[in-house]
């Protein structure tokens, strides 16, 4: 035990530990006494411990992701993941134990004495080896799918360096460079179905270990889904369902007679259906950054001051290679009160549209880091999302050229066309990731490798209109596998669905008073988890929907704007041929 709790002055002094050098000062907290007058300076030592030990953790992490093919790397991921953490959140769990038998409370520690109390009802000790088997298992997960890289036009290429292909006005191309990002999965279909077999039943295992029935039920718990509940969720499948899949099939309806094709097809949903080129808003990672920051500087100072740290201090990792994992995360480094930023860029407005998405995940790390204590700092993913989400819409009108160097008046509006497009798109797809992993941990055949792919078919059959995938029933079937949620955060996905909706609450309330709107948004990020989901919605100029009436509402705005758009979009590109 340490004589005296003396911490380090910064994270990387915890950069090589072990458990044995992170658990006396856990027994310390442990041992100390603690009375209502002396709480809070025993809190911010926890706190503090937190902030130091999280921030390693995520930096070995980053280290990680940045290069898994890195020996070293991955042992100082694993050291952590699978050693550290697990052993610190089982420590967590006695000292939060021993902060409500002192019945200590506050109205602005509320949320976080709710969370310590459902985390000591759901621990188990046997728990703790489950958890970090599964780390080595998302860790291995990652590092087969970092590793994909595919042959095109006679060079080595990574599978997001084939995006831009899809948006080829020469159908064959696009139609080859969907096959190929889809076969690496294929190759490996095999392997990564042990692997989440193996996942599946060390989950449904922790599970019945903490008394759940399910895993469903038991994330639903870990998770601090307080707010709604699992008929929720499965009403809003059902709403997506009846609201937005029809009208993503109009939407594709009206591809198909633009592109004048018998169907559509997988690789014929992301070309410009009016035969124009693909949008190419930059042409390297460091144009799309200080781009970027021109952008949250105009729509507000403070935010683009904010973006602007993150590219002076190196917070920024935005370009694909070999070797760096799939997918875009934002990072919070709770000691130094930063986030960073990880993505596989590839020239796309896509990766436009991901920027925004992890700087308004930046931005709420930002807002509550004030916050004292780091348990403050977190809200459930639910708020976290509305942040993200929505600052893809804010920062969406400001793509121009005038503001950011992005893109031309015509380029904007089929920007707007593309972004809107996508965001019910989305919405579908999120429905039958969630309603696949319910299916997963409730239907008793979750453990079938087999039953598993017919789930997703039939599944996403459900939501997914419009779509021509005869003779592709192994790629279709393949698409799960590459939503690597699935398999490293299971049942956060929800979350994406619930936010986007009240994403799309906020953009409508900036299209009356984009300053209002703003200074809520921001209100809400500042508020961390200080108070409950609805309120942090609440301030944002939101609420929670899962029903089919309100859906609808905010479905028929956004098919009211793509028709605006197209319309002016055509109007532009008609005066420019004119002016030609």
């Amino acid at each position: 035990m340490v004589k005296s709790f003396t911490l380090p002055a910064t994270s990387t002094a915890f950069a090589q530990a072990t458990w044995a050098d992170i658990e006396p000062f856990y027994a310390e907290l442990a041992a100390r006494p603690i009375s209502l007058d002396t709480v809070e300076a025993w809190l911010a030592d926890w706190s503090r411990l937190e902030e130091l030990l999280s921030e390693a953790a995520a930096r070995a992490m980053i280290a990680y992701t940045v290069e898994t093919e890195d020996v070293k790397r991955e042992a100082d991921h694993l050291r952590f993941s699978t050693e550290v953490l697990p052993r610190a959140d089982e420590e967590g769990v006695r000292l939060a134990r021993r902060l409500l038998e002192l019945g200590y409370t506050r109205a602005d520690l509320a949320s976080m004495i709710e969370r310590f109390r459902t985390q000591i009802e759901i621990f188990r000790e046997e728990n703790v080896p489950l958890s970090a088997q599964l780390e080595e298992l998302g860790a291995r997960y990652q590092k087969i799918t970092g590793g994909m890289t595919v042959r095109w036009e006679g060079r080595e290429v990574t599978l997001p360096q084939l995006q831009p292909h899809l948006r080829s006005l020469d159908r064959s191309v696009r139609e080859r460079a969907f096959r190929l990002l889809a076969q690496p999965f294929l190759e490996q279909h095999q392997e990564l179905a042990a692997l989440f077999s193996r996942m599946y039943h060390l989950r449904q295992q922790t599970a019945a270990n903490a008394g759940f029935s399910d895993y469903r039920d038991y994330a639903f718990r870990s998770k601090f889904r307080f707010d709604y509940t699992p008929e929720d969720v499965d009403r809003f499948h059902q709403a997506v369902e009846a609201v937005v899949s029809p009208a993503v099939e109009r939407l594709r309806k009206k591809r198909r007679e633009r592109l004048q094709l018998p169907t559509v097809r997988p690789w014929d949903t992301q070309v410009d259906p009016y035969g124009k080129p693909a949008l190419k808003p930059f042409r390297d990672v460091r144009e799309l950054e200080t781009a970027t920051q021109r952008v949250m500087q105009r729509l507000d100072p403070v935010l683009g001051r904010q973006f602007e740290i993150m590219m002076n201090e190196k917070l920024l990792d935005l370009d694909t290679r070999k070797g760096k994992a799939p997918g875009g995360y934002c990072e919070t480094l709770h000691e130094s009160g930063r986030p960073f930023i990880f993505m596989n860029a590839a020239g796309t407005f896509d990766d436009v549209m991901t920027l925004c998405h992890e700087a308004g995940h930046a931005f709420h790390a930002f807002a509550a880091h004030p916050l004292r204590f780091i348990w403050q700092r977190h809200p459930g993913m639910e708020a976290a999302e509305l942040a993200s989400m929505s600052m893809e819409l804010l920062a969406g009108r400001y793509l121009g050229r005038d503001t950011a160097g992005f893109f031309s008046p015509e380029e904007m509006a089929r920007a707007r066309v593309e972004h809107l497009e996508d965001i019910l798109v989305s919405l579908t797809h999120i429905a039958s990731v969630d309603a696949f992993q319910t299916w997963i941990y409730t239907s008793g055949e979750g453990g079938d490798a087999l039953a598993r792919d017919r789930a997703w078919l039939d599944i996403r059959s459900r939501f997914e209109r419009g779509l021509d995938w005869s003779g592709l029933e192994a790629e279709r079937a393949g698409r799960w596998y590459r939503q690597l949620h699935i398999f490293l955060y299971p049942f956060y996905y929800i979350e994406y669905g619930i936010a986007q909706l009240g994403a799309l609450q906020v953009w409508r309330n900036s299209l009356k008073d984009e300053r209002a709107s703003l200074d809520a948004y921001r209100a809400a990020l500042a508020l961390g988890a200080t108070v409950p989901l609805p309120q942090i919605y609440g301030a944002a100029g939101a609420h929670l929907i899962f029903e089919p009436g309100p859906m609808a509402e905010l479905v028929s705005l956004v098919e009211e704007h793509i028709d605006a758009a197209e319309r002016a979009g055509r109007s532009k590109d008609a005066g420019v041929s004119k002016a030609g």
